[in-house]
């Protein structure tokens, strides 16, 4: 007799605001002074007893988000069978997708699937008995590389200080969110010819005003330049910047679903899906395959902290498509998470327990819980 299917028994989304500290003013980066990181928590259980946890993008958002999940995605997945093989739930993503494509495939909608997603990998994971990284390879790394990702200081005295302190913690990459030049050669002073260095001007610049600047990101040596115009999806744009300056473009952190990506992934040397943005594990997975084809390097965005950050370093630790690890270099208040598994000397060992190996901290839950 075949066995019974176990089914979704209940979802249940927390919203946290988890306090951090960076050194920066809290400005630039976000609609408003940026002190709290947002989290859309979210917890699947089965019939039998399985439980799942995934997180979708709340940055600024975080009602929106949650809203999203309780009112779009729950009600189509409770009750539904758990999916436990990847075909299974490769096929539900794409059914929630087409079941909420009257409210657009992006944005808040995919941030909401995203979040479920990678709940329901964590689930089939554990099910079977292996990590997420052992359930989609037969040999992943147990070890994977990582860069300090800092904020926007806006000042290069404070640019030289956290370079330094991101290189003593033995990072050997470091990304800068800076956009004028003297902020960005502060940070090739500090790091040295040693480390490669990158800079985000998350689409700060004009056109023109690109033109002017990526003569100097070639003479600083920086490895990529991250969304330097918008539209950060205009890949003709991107493409030739690419080609006339011969320095590598990323981009891709705000894009959602493989379709965004198959226009980007063969016009620039680093694509960058979000696993909490474009889609989740499944979509991720798309990206995947679309940079292998091309022949390109995933350089994944992971800024936040939450089921998202094991999900990352498991995809990264399965699939040889993918580089680095983006480590925040903020200071939370607390972690979500029991044991997170942060960088040491610029490398990270990847969890070898079943599923994401995320084990909510019930205490900080109930402490940051806005609901």
């Amino acid at each position: 007799m075949a066995a019974i299917a176990s089914t979704i028994r209940s979802l249940d989304v927390i919203p946290l605001a988890i306090p951090f500290t960076d050194g920066s003013s809290g400005t630039g980066l976000m609609p408003s002074k940026w002190t709290h990181l947002q989290i859309a928590l979210v917890r699947i259980e089965t019939d039998d007893g399985l439980v799942g946890w995934g997180d979708g993008f709340a940055y600024s958002c975080l009602t929106a988000t949650v809203a999203a999940i309780r009112d779009m995605v729950a009600p189509l997945v409770i009750g539904k069978p758990a999916p436990a093989a990847a075909e299974a739930l490769d096929a539900l993503n794409l059914e929630l997708q087409l079941r909420l494509h009257l409210h657009g495939r992006y944005g808040i909608t995919m941030f909401a699937i995203s979040a479920v997603d990678i709940a329901l990998w964590d689930i089939a994971a554990k099910r079977a008995g292996r990590s997420l990284a052992h359930f989609l390879s037969d040999a992943p790394r147990a070890t994977i590389p990582a860069y300090a990702s800092l904020v926007r200081y806006g000042d290069p005295a404070l640019v030289t200080r956290f370079c330094e302190m991101a290189v003593e913690d033995g990072y050997r990459d470091v990304k800068l969110h800076e956009i004028t030049l003297p902020a960005i050669e502060a940070g090739r002073a500090a790091t040295g010819d040693d480390v490669r260095l990158t800079t985000d001007v998350n689409c700060n610049w004009s056109l023109a005003s690109a033109h002017e600047m990526m003569p100097h990101m070639k003479r600083l040596g920086l490895y990529w330049v991250e969304e330097p115009v918008f539209p950060p999806d205009d890949a003709a744009t991107l493409s030739g910047l690419e080609r006339q300056y011969d320095i590598a473009i990323a981009s891709g952190e705000n894009a959602c679903t493989a379709v965004e990506f198959a226009r980007t992934v063969p016009a620039i040397t680093f694509p960058q899906p979000s696993v909490i943005k474009v889609g989740g594990i499944s979509e991720f997975l798309r990206v995947c395959d679309l940079a292998q084809i091309h022949g390109k390097t995933i350089m994944p965005h992971a800024p936040y902290f939450g089921p998202g950050y094991w999900a990352t370093a498991q995809l990264i630790a399965a699939r040889e498509e993918c580089a680095l690890f983006e480590r925040f270099y903020i200071e939370p208040e607390a972690f979500c998470g029991h044991a997170i598994p942060l960088p040491k000397d610029g490398f990270i060992d990847v969890p070898d327990a079943p599923g994401l190996g995320f084990v909510p901290d019930e205490v900080v839950i109930k402490r940051y819980r806005l609901d």
